[in-house]
């Protein structure tokens, strides 16, 4: 495989198709998912023919949109995971400050 032709690959693998899922309705609502995707590819070789190549893709969930009598509201999605990580770090920012703090106002005294 020749190094366009895994950058033609991966050019055909990120569309549009990979960010917007199927739309579905369900009690006169259609839903469309939609996700973040970051991909990229690439490749090389040399003048003998040889080489390689690749690419990858990562999605996660964005949200979706929601459609109710013509009115479409984006309801954005929730990552507990980065909420949990986010709390985790803030309290260990405020740990270490807290320290800091009480440490000088200890050699202080």
């Amino acid at each position: 495989m020749h190094a366009l032709d895994t950058v033609n690959q991966t050019r055909d693998a990120i569309t549009v198709r990979r960010v917007y899922g199927e739309p579905y309705q369900e009690a006169g609502v259609t839903i469309i998912p939609a996700a973040h995707v970051v991909g990229g590819g690439g490749g090389g070789g040399d003048t003998l023919g040889n080489g390689g190549g690749g690419f990858g893709l990562s999605a996660r969930p964005a949200g979706a949109w929601v459609i109710k009598d013509g009115d479409a509201r984006w309801r954005p999605a929730l990552d507990l995971n980065r909420v949990i990580f986010m709390g985790q770090l803030a309290g260990i920012v405020m740990f270490l400050s807290l320290r800091s703090i009480l440490t000088a106002w200890a050699k202080r005294r």
